[in-house]
């Protein structure tokens, strides 16, 4: 084979090397899309007996202990307040709301469902690393769901340069060195949640990071803060 023919072979096997590296990496960029996904709420289903018992035994307090109660109390809490003071005074008892065919009607006139907002805890806004290319834009709020301490990183607003295997990090810092993997990121645009796995330190893991696996770049971050 003479020196020609090698120089040729080797051109073919680079431009074959090299075409499915450049689709992979370069095409992502030209392509967004779009998720979104809707705010999680919470949805209880509370006896109107147990909401009444928990409005007397709310009001028989003195002031300062019901401002202090008040204070601690999580949000199915104080829907059970409201509730029995609403159920006492008689003003919901055409309010009740609960799937067909879950219950009797001599059990639905017992019982309501509320429906309330889950509890941000944690917001930040997205910056981009800063470097003319790779950018991230929108809020990250930490979403607390239900009292059984379930958690979202939901995104909102959100806009990113898009990339190959994007992945939504929890970290300690901005190179990536400590984090939680919250998983692939859904669309590079628009509304989403992740599940925050059960125990996490947040004051510990206190960024979301948008980052690119494969080549180890950030492409843009947000602090949460309380």
């Amino acid at each position: 084979m003479n020196k020609k023919m090698v120089i040729v072979v080797i051109i073919v096997v680079v431009v074959a090397l090299a075409i499915p590296f450049a689709i992979y990496t370069i095409s992502p960029l030209f392509i967004s899309n779009t998720v979104n996904e809707p705010l999680p709420t919470t949805a209880a289903v509370v006896s109107k007996e147990a909401a009444s018992q928990e409005y007397q035994k709310f009001v028989s307090m003195n002031e300062q202990d019901r401002i202090n109660a008040a204070k601690q109390m999580n949000q199915r809490g104080k829907n059970m307040v409201m509730i029995g003071a609403a159920e006492i005074n008689n003003t919901i008892n055409e309010n009740v709301v609960m799937p067909s065919g879950l219950i009797n009607k001599q059990q639905q006139s017992n019982i309501t469902t509320t429906t309330a907002a889950p509890t941000v805890t944690r917001t930040g806004s997205f910056i981009g690393a800063g470097d003319g290319f790779h950018n991230a834009e929108g809020l990250a709020k930490v979403i607390l769901v239900d009292d059984s301490g379930h958690t979202i990183l939901r995104l909102e607003n959100f806009k990113s340069t898009n990339g190959p295997n994007v992945h939504l990090y929890l970290a300690t810092d901005k190179a990536a060195s400590n984090f939680i993997d919250l998983g692939r990121l859904k669309a590079n645009n628009g509304n989403q949640n992740y599940n925050i796995p059960v125990g996490t330190d947040l004051a510990k893991y206190n960024l979301a990071l948008i980052w690119c696996k494969d080549f180890s770049v950030l492409f843009g971050s947000a602090q949460l803060k309380t």
